[in-house]
């Protein structure tokens, strides 16, 4: 089989990597891809929007089957565009993507179909906002209504970080013109729990946790994720099967009643809260960096998943005992201005796995060429033994310009 993955980052890789493991597989091409990729995947230069294009080159090259990475090209209606060419592709519809790039239509949703998460309100005046806001406890939750790469939530601990944020969703439209929507803030540790979802179908992955502060210690400004591990201990059992029969799969019900039935990869961001499992958000795709622990743990041929998404069939997913830890390379600077273009070493040094998420290639040697740079997975019997491989892999890559945690998963080995 041929196989397309459309991306460039992190998750990408991941997903090339895991496409690599299949007896299934004769070809993969990764379009836009990444320096890390090339090594598994010929990389076709076609950005992830260029859905005409994408579906152009999956019919010339015999594409069978194409899986969708970023959020932008789901958004943007590449499911939509695949299909109506005759093209098997894996991931949601637009209509289905809003799950994503509307937390109004995610959020109304929920409250339809009664899915715990937190009360909420939606504005797009910007002095009808403030004044909810002024009315309220602090901290304020405040979330721009579509899409900002990870960047468009604010907790606002005090009314002038509230009222800064509201200034750049509504005013400056700093994310474009949109809406914010408030939420009351709840507490306890997040989690991330992915689905592979076809229609009313829903196959559990195992469950990771993402660290979106820059810094030890979960300070500093949030970011696109700077580490994950998996599993999860403080997950109960009884957390699990919640989240499973009252999130996943009443939310899959309610899309296929709404008209818009789910396939692909539903990402729910949830919450053990004092009052139980609630949900923060939700994604229409693989989550980075989750996915680039969650993936290598997977036991199963994960084209007979991909596939049966897509062909609305049965499959059955196992996973390894093994434990992953994570930890992102991050250029310094990141998540605000950074330099591109330094040159990285020691490459060829790192034992575990290693996932490019934004570098380039200019013949044999390797450079930065985003903010996040490249995400160090180490693996172990436990948590432990995987981030001590994880921080022994990041000590061996040489680059001048890159900062990372040392704290990832600290949730764990902090009790």
């Amino acid at each position: 089989m041929k196989v397309l993955v459309i991306g460039s980052g992190g998750r990408e890789h991941a997903i090339v990597d895991a496409l690599t493991r299949s007896p299934q597989v004769e070809k993969i091409f990764a379009a836009p891809g990444n320096a890390g990729m090339a090594a598994q995947a010929e990389c076709v230069a076609i950005r992830e929007t260029e859905i005409e294009k994408l579906a152009a080159f999956a019919k010339e090259n015999g594409v069978e089957l194409t899986v969708v990475g970023p959020e932008v090209a789901l958004a943007a209606g590449v499911a939509d565009c695949f299909k109506a060419e005759g093209l098997r592709i894996f991931g949601p519809s637009k209509a289905a993507a809003r799950i994503e790039s509307s937390k109004e239509f995610a959020k109304e949703l929920m409250a339809k179909y009664n899915i715990p998460t937190a009360g909420f309100k939606a504005f797009t005046d910007y002095a009808e906002a403030k004044a909810y806001v002024e009315s309220r406890p602090l901290p304020a939750v405040l979330k721009y209504d579509g899409l900002a790469a990870g960047k468009g939530v604010v907790i606002a601990q005090t009314m002038e970080e509230a009222d800064e944020a509201l200034k750049d969703m509504l005013l400056d439209t700093k994310f474009g013109q949109g809406k914010v929507v408030v939420e009351d803030f709840l507490t306890g540790p997040e989690f991330s729990f992915m689905g592979f979802v076809s229609g009313e179908k829903v196959w559990p992955m195992q469950l990771a946790q993402d660290h979106k502060r820059a810094y030890d210690g979960d300070k500093g400004p949030n970011t696109g994720g700077m580490g994950a591990y998996s599993p999860l201990p403080f997950v109960t059992k009884e957390d699990e099967e919640f989240a499973l029969n009252e999130i996943l799969k009443p939310v899959a019900a309610a899309m296929v009643k709404e008209g818009c039935p789910f396939e692909g990869v539903l990402y729910g961001g949830l919450m053990k809260t004092p009052d139980g499992v609630k949900v923060i958000e939700f994604n229409a795709r693989f989550g980075d960096p989750e996915t680039e622990v969650v993936l290598p743990r997977l036991k199963s041929d994960i084209v007979d998943i991909f596939c049966a998404v897509a062909d609305h069939s049965d499959t059955e997913l196992e996973w390894h005992d093994f434990m992953t830890l994570g930890v992102v390379l991050a250029s310094k600077g990141y998540p605000g201005d950074y330099k591109k273009g330094v040159e990285i070493g020691g490459l060829n040094e790192v034992e575990g796995t290693l996932y490019h998420m934004g570098t380039k290639a200019e013949g044999e040697k390797i450079f930065t060429n985003g903010g996040r740079v490249l995400f160090v997975v180490g693996k172990g019997a436990t948590l432990d033994e995987a981030r001590r491989n994880a921080l022994k892999d990041v000590e061996r890559v040489q680059c001048d310009n890159l900062f990372h945690r040392t704290d990832i998963g600290h949730y764990v080995f902090d009790k």
